[in-house]
């Protein structure tokens, strides 16, 4: 399995590439299928790349359903909460779209159940991002949710970073039609080599899809 790697100069040229390549799978999905399903995974690297989907007006927004990648178990509005710097990197305009994990109801369990239910099959396009440690979306290492096969949404066994997770599972990230990572950082350049190595020591090189583009910056590309 190959990716296709692009490295850019920096963070923002990286960010924008990234805004560049799911606004062209959004474009391309409402051509053949008239809607857009788009999965953004949380952390600060997107934060960016989110604000420049929202001023590129070839981003097809009208037909666009939001969904997150994954989400920490936490009260509404917390700064913990990927879905507070989601709704802070929209417009108006755009938040509509959201489709949020269900992290606040009383089961967990059955809110990803309810959640995967919502998921178009497949997804049009997931972002995913890359941790110093390995792990993408809340596949954090160790975690028995590295071993759900039979759902696409599930909750971590474990707390991480004090947070338990919903997360989107290795099935559903392996169905979508077209996966985006952006890494960007030094502090990213191991995992990433590992990535792209297909390192199955980490849980973000155990992520199998026929179409993944890696976006990565000079500062986070392993040396060439």
């Amino acid at each position: 399995m190959a990716f296709d790697l692009e490295v850019l100069a920096d963070e923002k040229s990286a960010a924008r590439r990234g805004a560049e390549l799911i606004a062209a799978a959004g474009a391309a999905a409402v051509a053949e299928r008239g809607a857009f399903s788009l999965a953004m995974s949380g952390g600060r690297t997107p934060w960016a790349m989110l604000a420049m989907l929202g001023e590129d007006d070839s981003m097809p927004w009208e037909q666009t359903e939001l969904f997150q990648v994954d989400e920490r178990i936490a009260s509404p509005g917390s700064e913990d909460r990927n879905l507070t710097h989601m709704v802070l990197g929209l417009s108006m305009d755009h938040q509509s779209t959201l489709r949020p994990m269900p992290v606040t109801q009383r089961d967990p369990e059955a809110a990803a159940g309810n959640y995967e239910s919502m998921l178009p099959a497949p997804l049009d396009c997931v972002h995913l991002g890359l941790g110093p440690d390995g792990h993408t979306a809340s596949l954090v290492p160790g975690d028995q949710v590295l071993e759900v096969t039979d759902r696409r949404v599930a909750i971590t066994e474990t707390a991480y970073q004090d947070h338990y997770r919903m997360t989107l599972t290795y099935p559903a990230l392996a169905e979508a039609r077209q996966i985006v990572w952006l890494v960007t950082g030094p502090k990213k350049r191991e995992a990433l080599a590992k990535l792209l190595a297909e390192d199955s020591s980490v849980p973000a090189g155990k992520v199998r899809n026929g179409a993944m583009t890696v976006v990565a910056d000079e500062a986070a590309a392993p040396s060439r």
